[in-house]
């Protein structure tokens, strides 16, 4: 498991502590726990150790290498950081984490045949700050911008319930084959070539239930 965290104290340590008490020490499924610290400037590397994550920094991973900033070179650097043959990828900014969110994104790959990445989708509230929350109020990148684009251009992804979401397993031979972005459009750019090197039936998605985390403003999102 791959988690990319910047700026993540608040939420990474709780996301870590599950996954090593449920998935490493209660049911050894989980292998290797690697947050990669993506130039942070608050605690979260250390609480992420703290926690039990083996903790990288972004630019020490294949330092030979030109030193790029954002979310897909922290995910790259991830990939290159470990071993596993199935590599799962979980946001730093998630509240109410469960290990479900691993399990549910490794089920296809480990009893489908022929399934060589897997979409995790979910609910996602949106709070405001007056205390109101809207149910299906979260996601308004994807519903404004990410997912009429690929209804135009790629309309065989129109299936994918949350294109941008940070939550998706592969295997390791697929993953090290296709490009990682640097930025935030590394997840929609994964399944772009996924889509046209492996096609559809390669691809599957899953239902993870609710995603909460933190949110930015309109104007942030503009």
């Amino acid at each position: 498991v791959v988690i990319p965290a910047r700026d993540e104290e608040e939420t990474v340590g709780e996301i870590v502590r599950t996954i090593r008490t449920t998935l490493v020490e209660a049911a050894p499924l989980v292998d290797e726990l690697l947050v990669v610290d993506s130039h942070s400037q608050d605690r979260t590397a250390a609480v992420a150790a703290e926690a039990g994550a083996d903790v990288v920094a972004q630019d020490d991973v294949l330092p030979a290498l030109p030193r790029h900033r954002g979310k897909g070179e922290a995910l790259w650097k991830g990939l290159a950081a470990t071993r596993g043959d199935l590599v799962v990828f979980v946001d730093g900014d998630l509240y109410d984490f469960t290990a479900r969110y691993v399990t549910g994104l490794l089920g296809p790959l480990l009893t489908r045949q022929g399934v060589d990445y897997v979409k995790g989708f979910y609910h996602r509230p949106l709070a405001e700050g007056d205390g109101r929350r809207e149910a299906d109020g979260g996601g308004r990148v994807t519903e404004l911008v990410a997912r009429p684009l690929l209804n135009m251009f790629w309309p065989q992804l129109s299936g994918f319930v949350q294109p941008l979401a940070g939550e998706y397993a592969g295997r390791r031979e697929v993953l090290e084959a296709i490009p990682f972005v640097t930025h935030y459009g590394v997840e929609v750019g994964h399944l772009i070539d996924l889509v046209e090197w492996r096609g559809l039936d390669a691809l599957a998605q899953v239902d993870l239930g609710e995603r909460t985390h933190r949110h930015q403003t309109t104007q942030a999102l503009g």
